[in-house]
């Protein structure tokens, strides 16, 4: 396309029959409403979004019920998903770029890891943010739409301290990169993803691709990760749900210190479902502590005792759970789940607290 005339913007784009097809003409007409009462609702508008931001979008999600998802999908087996073309009503209306952006959902982890002077305890807030990078994606069945070559989205957030940016560098294979700062200076986050998607019968598997790197300024530091892959189960028929498995190395190139998280596959019984576990060693690859808990949840970072005291007292119910808090110091990562807003996914909102002998006797 040479001419911008080609280009068309959402609201014109609905005058086409074809494209409202198995959508009704209110939840358009919701949409356009939206639009004006945001313009014409008397407060002066916000440059950039930077004071305000949305909280739900303009118009509900349809139902997928009347569309059949193995017409497609069942000469597709084993092929790579990228190149094979899926109807719209499959995709959740955000860009693979804007999807990017919720990695900074909890940047409070990075600036409480900018603020913590022992590596460990750096790490500690590291892994919690690395889990919370991905939590947004539970109960996220929709997938993204793909962006155009050299398209952008940018995002500056006054009130959580960072501004981001990430383009689509590759069209194919599908590349995408992001790059973050802190507006104080204190940390820089950027990488890139390269997402393979593959249809194995009755689930999608998508392989994460791509180094994510995080700077801690202040401290002279930087860790890498990659992300564990993550599976669409029930394509076919049942209720979608979604799983996380793998092992994440997070490494932190200044002092040697390295995390590793192991992302369970959920089992024949369902019993190791959403379950991480992992530990964080020094450079003398000696144990530190150990990291457990659920992605969707809630994770700990407690003493390798401790740890061992906590496997043998969870079967015996609450009332032993006081004894193993009272050996050494627990560092507890929370996972709070709220309900969502209408025709929205899940937010997910973490808190960090620490709690010692003295808080707890």
């Amino acid at each position: 396309m040479n001419n911008e005339d080609e280009f068309y913007d959402a609201v014109t784009g609905l005058d086409s029959d074809e494209s409202c097809e198995g959508t009704s003409e209110a939840s358009f007409k919701d949409a356009i409403v939206f639009d004006c009462h945001q313009k014409n609702n008397g407060t002066p508008p916000q440059e950039n979004g930077i004071k305000k931001h949305r909280t739900t979008l303009p118009a509900p999600m349809f139902s997928r019920n009347d569309f059949s998802i193995w017409g497609i999908l069942k000469k597709c087996i084993g092929l790579e998903l990228s190149k094979i073309t899926m109807p719209i009503v499959f995709n959740e209306p955000l860009s693979f770029l804007q999807r990017i952006t919720e990695y900074m959902e909890h940047t409070y982890l990075i600036h409480k890891a900018c603020s913590l002077s022992d590596s460990i305890d750096r790490m500690q807030a590291v892994a919690a943010f690395t889990v919370s990078a991905v939590a947004s994606q539970w109960d996220r069945t929709g997938k993204p739409f793909n962006p155009l070559l050299g398209e952008t989205f940018e995002l500056i957030r006054d009130d959580q301290g960072f501004r981001l940016i990430s383009e689509q560098v590759s069209h194919h294979p599908p590349i995408s990169a992001f790059y973050a700062e802190c507006l104080t200076g204190d940390f820089v986050f950027h990488g890139s993803i390269y997402p393979k998607l593959k249809f194995w019968g009755k689930s999608v598997e998508a392989e994460p691709r791509g180094t994510i790197t995080l700077e801690l300024l202040k401290h002279k530091e930087a860790y890498t990760w990659t992300n564990p892959f993550c599976c669409v189960h029930n394509v076919i028929l049942g209720k979608l749900w979604i799983e996380q498995y793998g092992t994440v190395e997070i490494v932190n190139h200044s002092t040697g210190d390295k995390c590793v998280l192991n992302f369970k596959p959920c089992g024949m019984f369902g019993k190791e479902l959403h379950k991480v576990e992992g530990y964080i060693q020094d450079k003398s690859k000696k144990k530190r502590c150990v990291i457990y808990g659920k992605w969707t949840e809630c994770m700990w970072s407690v003493d390798p005792q401790v740890y061992e005291v906590n496997r043998k007292t969870e079967k015996k119910g609450a009332a032993d759970t006081k004894k193993q808090k009272q050996v050494g110091e627990i560092f507890f990562f929370f996972f709070f789940l709220y309900p969502p807003p209408p025709f929205f996914p899940k937010i997910l909102y973490m808190l960090w607290v620490t709690i010692s002998d003295d808080s707890v006797r």
